[in-house]
């Protein structure tokens, strides 16, 4: 239970000033290479046996040559990402780049991909290798699937309006039936491909896992989707789904899989994945679900030119979208990060992000593009997804909560026994004067002034931490459990299928 103010304050045990400079080696938190995750219930767990709590970003690639020399992730892109607390990057990769000509891999592009993983993870970042698609294949000005894994092409007659609205094209419908029912064996060379990239990083403790998927379009029977979700097709898409995870796991037996909902998600409909008897339940360790939360009234906005005001509607359309992540949640009992989410107004990012705290979920925004000459993350965006929080607990995460506004933190936690302390990322530009630092029932074994406040506990009891600037009074940390239930709070980065900041 949350104690009362005036008790918190008389056994403050830690208290200290920090002044920021963003962007000296001092306010770089340390460089200390990330170590394996696993999955342990709903939550992430390291090799110090620490809980993880993911922050960071997307940097897709999704065009030839595919992550040439100079065009990767510069050592300034990792500094940015470090400096500012981001401790999981999700990498694009492309199946038509894992194999450009039937059965052939190219070694030189996983050469590529180990290279961007190595300087990552080198710095404490945990990657997470994602089978990126979009529009399924160059055919249809999409990306993903090489051209000579589907036989249909589009046809002359046929309008070809560009994302998103190419996916209701007949044509594009027929090439994920092909896939679906890997008619020519499409699923069959993915699974080769998704193995020989799983067996590449064998032995390499930062990678998180591979997404098995990008988005994945239901073809033909799409509209069956609407109005409640298409349980035939799921149990279709969740075969699919294993066949990659077997493939996957015959080359690296360890590595996560991460399973997204086929992508009338994103429309609003919830899944059928893990939900006995319309399909089956979790076959085996290490799943995470990811999905995505994108408010389609903004998206609207963005893509097809609507009115701003649309935007009014992200509220109640992402608190459905979380409550399927909730029954998700209960009915598979797995962890979820959510992989993608992205809107240039700091307003539907703060709808994510403060149901994201609410039940301890990492996350991963689209999009962080390489070869930056400035700082993308200064503006109103940026001090949204930019937070002081726990990148590691040594112990039971409870409730949290983070105020963009001021810099208010507060975060409850249960210990239990670890290798190393609880790890807590303080923002690098929410304290223009400073921060303190108080913990209740545990003391910080940092320096003052530390870009990751550490902290241990006293005993076997609640550790409270709260962070702020000097002379607020701080936030309280929310009484309860984690919550399992839609808050309604409201409380270059680019797009991944424009130029603009939307949804890939």
């Amino acid at each position: 239970m949350c104690k009362p103010g005036s008790a918190f304050a008389a056994v403050i045990a830690a208290s200290a000033l920090f002044l920021t400079t963003g962007g000296t080696a001092a306010a770089q938190p340390p460089s200390t290479p990330a170590t394996a995750l696993h999955a342990e219930g709903t939550q992430l767990v390291d090799g110090y046996g620490r809980t993880v709590l993911l922050h960071g970003v997307n940097n897709v690639d999704k065009d030839a040559p595919y992550l040439p020399p100079g065009e990767t992730l510069t050592s300034r892109d990792v500094d940015m990402l470090v400096e500012h607390g981001f401790n999981t990057v999700r990498l694009g990769t492309s199946f038509d780049a894992l194999m450009p000509a039937r059965g052939q891999i190219d070694d030189a592009y996983l050469d590529r991909i180990t290279g961007v993983v190595d300087a990552l993870t080198a710095r404490g970042i945990h990657v997470l290798l994602d089978n990126h698609q979009d529009g399924l294949s160059k055919p249809w000005g999409g990306n993903g699937f090489p051209a000579w894994a589907i036989e249909s092409r589009p046809e002359a007659w046929e309008p070809n309006p560009g994302f998103p609205l190419y996916y209701v094209m007949p044509s594009m419908n027929a090439g994920w039936d092909e896939v679906w029912n890997n008619t020519h064996g499409a699923l069959d060379y993915l699974g080769t491909a998704l193995g020989a990239l799983a067996a590449r990083v064998e032995g390499k403790p930062g990678v998180m896992g591979i997404e098995l998927m990008n988005e994945p379009w239901p073809g033909s029977p799409f509209l069956t989707c609407f109005p409640n979700g298409c349980p035939d097709f799921d149990r279709k898409y969740h075969g699919a789904m294993q066949k990659l995870t077997d493939a996957v796991r015959a080359e690296n037996p360890t590595i996560p899989v991460y399973w997204e909902p086929n992508v009338t998600w994103n429309q609003m409909m919830p899944s059928n994945l893990f939900n006995p008897p319309v399909t089956p339940a979790v076959a085996g360790p290490d799943t995470v679900f990811a999905p995505h939360d994108y408010c389609i009234p903004s998206q609207l906005a963005i893509y097809l030119g609507l009115p701003q005001a649309l935007r009014e509607l992200c509220v109640s359309q992402q608190d459905l979208t979380w409550s399927h992540i909730d029954e998700m949640t209960e009915r598979a009992n797995i962890p979820t990060v959510v992989t993608e989410f992205g809107d240039g107004d700091p307003t539907v990012l703060r709808n994510t992000l403060a149901r994201a705290d609410e039940r301890f979920i990492g996350w991963q925004y689209w999009h962080f593009g390489s070869n930056n000459v400035t700082d993308p993350f200064l503006g109103d965006v940026g001090r949204q997804l930019v937070r002081t929080y726990p990148q590691a607990t040594a112990g039971d995460p409870g409730r949290m909560i983070f105020d963009a506004d001021n810099g208010d933190f507060a975060y409850r936690y249960t210990p239990r026994a670890a290798t190393r302390p609880t790890e807590i990322y303080v923002s690098d530009l929410h304290y223009p004067d400073g921060y303190e630092v108080q913990v209740d029932g545990g003391h910080v074994t940092s320096a003052a002034g530390a870009r990751i406040v550490t902290v241990a506990a006293d005993g076997s009891g609640p550790v409270t931490v709260k962070v702020h600037r000097p002379g607020s009074p701080g936030a309280e940390v929310p009484d309860g459990p984690i919550s399992t239930g839609s808050s309604g709070s409201t409380g270059s980065l680019g797009s991944s299928g424009s130029s603009g900041s939307a949804g890939s």
